[in-house]
């Protein structure tokens, strides 16, 4: 503001919060068609490239979309595919489902998962030693997979297993020949999951993510460092859950300690 009032802000961002405010009141719905570029240029007495960059400061936040020859619409609030502390309960053993395809299955949809490699790796030293392997070796089987709920990509999910374990296992095939998926495996091995130990961040997506994800201009990813550990307290499973924002949630209920 000057001294007289009169807002110095460029222009555009000016649109853009009155634009801005109006979504969150609700004047503009999600889903529904903001006006053409041509009617608020006319409705702000702005010109049209003031107006594009007006509506590209709502694309970049994450509150508008465009969609090609149709015009630019509020986004829609999704159905989240929510991560819980309980996920792992074997309460859940009785679907015969994963926990990712249960919650799918909660919200009405169907999950899926494609393969994107299986490799023997040398750990980094980080992993090593949140899984207590070798750095020098081939000690760690790396699984990356993409999650989806319906056609839509939720996760890109990366598993790390020592080798010890993986080796000779379902868990170097694409699809895991066990019932309860790559757990049943674990517990066959011996391994109980009896905590979790979750790192929660979140940040902006790297270039192959927003290809992986098919995320829109403005999301962010949720990142889940995940690690199971059993019966004696050993970690055998580290798992990183990158998570599109628009998509996913978290929801823990846990004891305090």
């Amino acid at each position: 503001m000057t001294e007289n009032g009169a807002d110095s802000r460029p222009r555009s961002q000016q649109i853009a919060d009155d634009l801005r405010q109006a979504i969150r009141t609700g004047t503009y719905e999600p889903g529904e068609k903001l006006p053409s570029q041509r009617t608020l240029a006319v409705q702000y007495g702005a010109a049209r490239n003031t107006v594009d960059e007006a509506l590209s400061i709502l694309s970049r936040e994450g509150l508008i979309t465009s969609q090609q020859g149709r015009g630019v619409f509020v986004r829609e609030k999704r159905t989240l595919i929510r991560l819980g502390s309980d996920r792992y309960s074997p309460k859940y053993r009785e679907t015969g489902l994963s926990p990712f395809l249960l919650e799918c299955a909660k919200q009405g949809k169907r999950g899926r998962f494609d393969v994107l490699s299986i490799e023997r790796i040398k750990p980094s030293r980080d992993l090593s030693q949140r899984l207590n392997v070798s750095t020098s070796a081939k000690s760690v089987l790396r699984r990356e997979n993409v999650f989806y709920a319906d056609d839509d990509p939720v996760y890109r999910v990366t598993t790390w297993i020592p080798w010890s374990i993986a080796q000779g296992t379902g868990l170097v095939q694409p699809e895991v020949p066990h019932q309860y998926g790559i757990h049943g495996i674990f517990e066959e091995k011996g391994h109980v999951m009896t905590r979790i130990d979750d790192q929660i961040s979140a940040r902006m997506p790297t270039p192959e993510e927003v290809l992986h994800l098919q995320l829109p201009e403005g999301v962010p990813v949720i990142e889940v460092l995940h690690t199971s550990l059993d019966q004696g307290g050993d970690p055998y499973e580290v798992t990183l859950f990158v998570m599109r924002a628009d998509m996913n949630g978290l929801s823990y209920n846990v004891p305090v300690e």
